[in-house]
């Protein structure tokens, strides 16, 4: 038997996972009639989100499926390189990654070097992320805001620092959605949850789990 939380979380993904190529396309999915003709005999079209899973009759076994079709194949490297064109824009913004990154970490009483502890990133690219040399890919803002406990606004500002926004068409992201809205930080229930969506590509450290830099 399924926990709350667990069952809450698939409610949440089925009424706000947004990717209709993939939903579609999954067997015993039924395609909502979205093109009405009117009393006046215009035709309109209703809104897309009817397409979603909440909206079929067998709702379980459709997101059954797509959880066992479901393999995390999101980018795992942990930053990437900044332009000269970038870098040069970074000295006059007062809102990059790097400049808010201590603020948004005093909230939840963390600083820097101790939210890259919590991150299988490498120190030497840890520092480089924090000094602005080189910007975090999305995967490892995600895993900060797991890890660092960090409200869904911080997220969100950290994340739009870097050119990155919850996606509701990206299983991965809609599921971290959830957790930072729910505030399931518990780090059992939260690994729970990115298992049974199979999401394994976020980079964080795992008590005792050694790491090839340790």
């Amino acid at each position: 038997m399924k926990d709350n939380y667990i069952l809450a979380l698939d409610e949440y993904f089925c009424a706000n996972y947004s990717d209709y190529v993939r939903i579609s396309a999954i067997e015993g999915y039924k395609m909502p009639e979205l093109l009405v003709v009117g009393k006046d005999g215009n035709i309109s079209r209703r809104d897309s989100r009817l397409m979603r899973i909440c909206h079929q009759e067998n709702a379980a076994e459709i997101l059954q499926t797509l959880k066992e079709e479901s393999e995390d194949t999101d980018f795992t490297f942990s930053f990437c390189f900044r332009s000269l064109r970038d870098k040069f824009h970074d000295l006059k913004d007062k809102n990059t990654f790097s400049k808010i990154l201590p603020t948004v970490l005093s909230h939840v009483d963390e600083t820097v070097e101790s939210a890259g502890e919590k991150l299988t990133v490498e120190p030497r690219f840890w520092t480089l992320i924090a000094k602005g040399k080189v910007y975090p890919e999305k995967n490892t803002v995600l895993a900060l805001a797991l890890t660092c406990r960090l409200s869904v606004s911080d997220a969100n500002n950290l994340l739009a620092t870097c050119g990155f926004t919850l996606q509701q068409d990206s299983i991965r992201d809609v599921v971290v959605g959830y957790l930072l809205e729910q505030r399931i930080f518990n780090e059992e229930m939260r690994d729970k949850c990115l298992q049974e969506y199979g999401i394994k590509s976020l980079p964080i450290k795992r008590q005792d789990a050694p790491t090839d830099f340790d």
